[in-house]
């Protein structure tokens, strides 16, 4: 009998469990305690002392971790260094990495260090000395000079062979052998019991998927007739066995498209499966993060009913002790292995993704993390686990992955105690000297398994770098374990005890909520849980029930206006939504003059006053989150992900600016000069704004211009885009329910021909800003140029034709991932988006065939589904536009790719997202808004020339780079104009406070939005002097 699905997603309740209740729980119930924890701290140390008795010591990698660790500029000029030649295809490109990483460290510092063979042999080839006999006396004392030298006397291609042949050394210490036949061979010399992982990051293609399963495959297969014919028999755990990543299998490997999993990642890991079921080995699915964890079981579960795979003992399953669900994650895996009736092998490991999981939270404004912060927290959850995993014998076969002497004595005086056989498993290239200690110590025979990276050296650093994360802090025990001027009882201490002095989160990695300090960060959705997916189902059905009837909105209450229109959505023109009717000249008349009375009052409140209403404003907006993503999907046909952004990003202008008045309109700042006077400056309202907003951000836009332009004191009239009045209307109710004088905003609605064009004439409007499109910008420049009267400030942010440069060192799978992003978010409909990504000659066709790949797996359908990436665009008019622009791109370039539409024939304005190659880089002359990303293929050579075109066409928004080399992100910088630049991300997304968006030149007037200097311009300054020496002397001076 299979489990249930809401067993498995109850899971995701305890996710982001507050970290303060789980550390109460772990010293509740302490997996250790009384004589057994004395008798393991012992036993511990004598563990590390019998390991730095060893005649192995330090193994190749944890000489490595000690020497080049993460905290040393020569790691990590180093890890980049090697990360990026092995993929660089091109010399001149490879000569300039060598250059710049090369010269940014002290590679002589580090000679000798290590009593380690292999590290030596390194860094001399880093030091490009690997010609000379002895050591160069100028090596030591002006290592820069020497290199200079070096490289005058033999030339940079000698040189890139050096360092390349010293990086291809390290890569053959790291993995067991670049095929898995090469890797059976050394295992069986070394005499190591293996679990084989094949190199290599998840997929992003189908094909990507395909070629992984063949590899594994043929990995498994060769696993198992080497076993056949050494006649060794014993079952899965006295042979070889292979760890699987399921996001190599599925190059969407998500909880929101478990559909999917089942459709295409499921059968190929069955036919997995199969193969190893019939060749009785261990066939382990890797952990991965914790977006997966409850997919990942649902797997297992199926998996393990399988009728095909028989009575196989061998499936099994690496589970992570830094997540706080881990105890109930081992109750949930053996429960599955009762009630299917089949044993399954647990690998507890520590975890390997710690930093991902800490900077995704805080992204994506959760509640809590997933993983305890603390090492010591993680470390006595392993132990807390490893307990329930002994216990659950013989349902599951318990290993304990650890290079931890503390961890390796407690697992082993656990499993003594219960009588039960239990594996231990460590890293190949770490962890010889500590087993082998522990074999001496334990006196019993031990079942060790080395865990065994396979593959070509060009899909080794992505699992190095975890490597290094994991165990290469300074703090870490691999680093300490050694090192002889570490005491042995500081490197084997009891976890429990530094748990017990320090209960609490780590004190320098604040809740997400409070990353900023200064101000609270947004809570977000994580529709990988089935709480918040469901949340959404009952809001939009909620809200589908619905009828809108909205327009004009003067002191809270809705107006009768004119010209009613039906609203329906861009995603089913079939479905109506409600209706909206436009402004009247005479109640634009009534809410200018009503907003005019309230601004005095407003603006005396000063800048503490009015923040209170903003926050307020911030977290009306969060509360009601649900409902305003599903207006969102409707009306603008935003994908939910989307929509969690913007509502977000409306929370966070009102909290950001909120502190901007705290600060810069508390009142009079005293600025410094002579003796005798007093000179203050004083910020204040400068009346009532018109605030013209887009559609593609009809919400975030929408309230941030209008939380700029309170803050500062101001009163305003909100003029919506057509498209999106409703949720428009919805925001200015919430300003009022917060609090805000219902005056003080009025919602203008209409055509911007006839209501945009009255607003910024109206002699009552003192400021306007507009974010839109740049021939619309110029009208209404001209239009406030024209006026009579004071002269008024105009704050605009318009389009952009924004390019992405990357070259030969960037990552595959990170440039899919953040061109795909880039171009495709949104559907294509942000200022900000990818428009023409710039790629090397060398590299183009790989790039170009992934980008079809990657296009090809995305997913175009009903926005508020949760699988769908790509939406809709907004209208006919938008999409008829995009139309003919591909035609052009089918006479005068090439159409690469076009996303099938098939799921959405006949429904609303869909538009396949394309790709297209074109003929220069100066193809485009203006912005093309949508899902269209155009590629052009560069001459490195000709970067300068290629970029000067860019740059011509006087747009100055956003600009991408993908590089490893920090001088090739410089000059991209250098030669093309933006007023937001990103290295190695995506270039959307811009975060309130963290990266204030804005551009230049035909992008944009400034101040950018949600940075330091955004009020100014809608407020005006006073400066008051009075001669206080007038009144007979200061008496600043009279006192000294």
């Amino acid at each position: 009998m299979a489990l249930t699905t809401p067993q498995f997603d109850s899971l995701d309740a305890l996710k982001y469990r507050d970290e303060r209740e789980a550390v109460a729980d772990l010293l509740a119930a302490p997996p250790l305690a009384g004589a057994e924890r004395t008798a393991v701290l012992d036993e511990a140390v004598e563990l590390v002392r019998g390991a730095r008795r060893s005649n192995d010591r330090q193994g190749v990698v944890e000489s490595f971790l000690q020497e080049f660790s993460l905290g040393t500029r020569e790691g990590l000029a180093l890890m980049c260094l090697a990360e990026a030649l092995l993929r660089t295809p091109d010399e001149d490109t490879r000569d300039k990495l060598i250059a710049e990483k090369i010269g940014s460290a002290d590679w002589a510092s580090h000679l000798g260090h290590s009593d380690n063979l292999f590290v030596n042999a390194s860094t001399w080839g880093l030091m490009l000395t690997g010609h000379l006999v002895e050591v160069d006396p100028e090596a030591r004392d002006n290592l820069p000079a020497f290199l200079r030298r070096i490289a005058g006397r033999l030339g940079e291609p000698v040189i890139r062979q050096a360092v390349a042949q010293a990086v291809r050394i390290m890569g053959e210490q790291f993995v067991l052998g670049r095929t898995i036949e090469t890797a059976m061979k050394r295992a069986g010399r070394e005499g190591f019991l293996c679990s084989f992982d094949m190199l290599g990051e998840g997929a992003r293609t189908v094909a990507d998927a395909e070629r992984y399963e063949r590899l594994y495959a043929v990995a498994i297969e060769a696993v198992g007739k080497h076993r056949a014919k050494s006649g060794k028999a014993g079952g899965p755990e006295t042979g070889h066995g292979v760890s699987v990543k399921l996001s190599a299998l599925s190059p969407r490997y998500e909880a929101t498209q478990e559909e999917r999993v089942w459709d295409e990642l499921y059968p190929r890991v069955v036919r997995l499966a199969q193969i190893a079921a019939r060749h009785d080995l261990n066939f382990t699915i890797d952990a991965e993060e914790a977006d997966r964890l409850v997919l990942s079981l649902k797997l297992l579960d199926r998996l393990a009913g399988e009728e095909s795979l028989g009575g196989w003992t061998g499936l099994g399953l690496a589970i992570q002790a830094y997540q706080k669900r881990c105890p109930q994650v081992i109750d949930t895996v053996h429960q599955i292995a009762r009630e299917r009736g089949r044993r399954l092998m647990c690998r507890l490991v520590k975890g390997a993704y710690w930093d991902t999981e800490i900077k995704r939270a805080q992204v994506a404004g959760r509640t809590d993390y997933p993983v305890f912060t603390t090492k010591p927290a993680t470390d006595v959850n392993y132990l807390y686990c490893a307990r329930k995993l002994i216990a659950a014998s013989p349902h599951l076969y318990a290993q304990f992955a650890t290079h931890n002497a503390h961890s390796l004595a407690a697992v082993h005086q656990m499993a003594k105690e219960a009588g039960v056989k239990i594996e231990y498993q460590r890293l190949h290239g770490m962890g010889e000297a500590l087993y082998e200690a522990a074999e001496k110590s334990f006196k019993e025979p031990m079942t060790v398994r080395t865990y065994a990276p396979v593959g070509g050296h060009e899909d080794l650093l992505p699992y190095l770098v975890r490597r290094l994360l994991e165990n290469g802090a300074n703090s870490s025990f691999v680093h300490a374990l050694l090192d002889e001027r570490v005491p042995a009882e500081a490197v084997a201490a009891d976890p429990l005890d530094q748990l017990e002095a320090e209960p609490g989160p780590h004190p320098k990695i604040p809740r997400p909520i409070d990353m900023y300090g200064d101000r609270q960060n947004s809570l977000g959705r994580d529709y990988s849980r089935a709480e918040d997916r469901d949340a959404h189902a009952l809001a939009l059905d909620k809200l589908d029930r619905e009828r809108f009837t909205s327009g004009p909105i003067v002191g809270g209450a809705l107006m009768a206006g004119q010209n009613v229109q039906e609203v329906t959505s861009p995603s089913d023109r079939k479905r109506v939504l409600g209706q909206v009717s436009e402004i009247t000249e005479a109640e634009m008349d009534r809410a200018i003059d009503k907003a005019h009375t309230a601004q005095v009052a407003w603006d005396r409140k000063g800048g503490a006053g009015r923040a209170v209403i903003l926050r307020a404003m911030a977290d009306a907006l969060e509360n009601d989150m649900d409902r305003l993503v599903a207006l969102l999907s409707r009306e603008a046909g935003k994908t939910l992900n989307d929509g969690v952004a913007e509502v977000r990003e409306a929370a966070d202008f009102c909290r950001y600016y909120a502190m901007l008045a705290e600060r810069q309109f508390a009142g009079r700042e005293t600025l410094k000069g002579p003796a005798g006077e007093t000179n203050e400056l004083m910020l204040h309202g400068r009346g009532v704004f018109a605030c013209i907003s887009p559609w593609n951000f009809p919400l975030a836009i929408f309230t941030g211009q209008i939380a700029a332009a309170l803050a500062a004191g101001n009163a305003v009239i909100a003029k919506p885009a057509e498209q999106t009045t409703l949720i428009a209307a919805e925001a200015v109710m919430l300003f009022v329910q917060a609090g805000l004088d219902r005056y003080l905003i009025a919602l203008a609605p209409g055509p911007g021909s006839r209501v945009g064009a009255a607003l910024v004439s109206h002699p009552g409007i003192d400021g306007v800003a507009f974010t839109g499109g740049t021939d619309t910008a110029w009208i209404i420049n001209r239009a406030i140029a024209a006026r009579p009267g004071p002269i008024i400030p105009f704050i605009a942010e318009t389009g952009g034709l924004n390019g992405m440069f990357i070259d030969t060192t960037a990552l595959r799978e990170q440039v899919l991932d953040d061109v795909v992003l880039s171009a495709f978010g949104s559907a294509g409909q942000r200022c900000s988006a990818l428009r023409i990504l710039f790629v090397p000659k060398d590299s183009a066709d790989t790039i170009i065939e992934g980008l079809k790949g990657a296009l090809a797996a995305q997913v175009i359908s009903d926005p508020s589904d949760p699988s769908t990436d790509i939406g809709p665009v907004i209208d006919a008019e938008a999409r008829e536009m995009l139309e003919a622009h591909v035609a052009r791109l089918e006479r005068e370039a090439k159409v690469i790719a076009r996303a099938d539409l098939s799921a959405v024939e006949g429904l609303g304005d869909f538009f396949a997202p394309t790709i297209a190659e074109i003929p220069t880089p100066d193809f485009l002359e203006k912005e093309v808004f949508g899902p269209v990303l155009h590629v052009y293929r560069y001459d490195p050579d000709k970067l300068p020339a290629v970029a000067e075109k860019l740059a011509s066409r006087g747009f100055g928004l956003t600009l991408g780079v993908h590089s490893r080399i920090k001088a090739f992100a410089d000059e991209v910088t250098r030669l093309v104009p933006a007023g937001n630049v990103y290295i190695n991300r995506s270039m959307t997304g811009a975060v309130v406070g963290v990266q204030p968006f804005g551009g230049e030149g035909l992008s944009g007037t400034g101040p950018k939005a949600g940075g330091p200097n955004s009020l100014i311009r809608y407020a005006a300054e006073k400066v008051i002097t009075d001669n206080i020496a007038a009144q007979g002397g200061d008496p600043g001076l009279l006192n000294l």
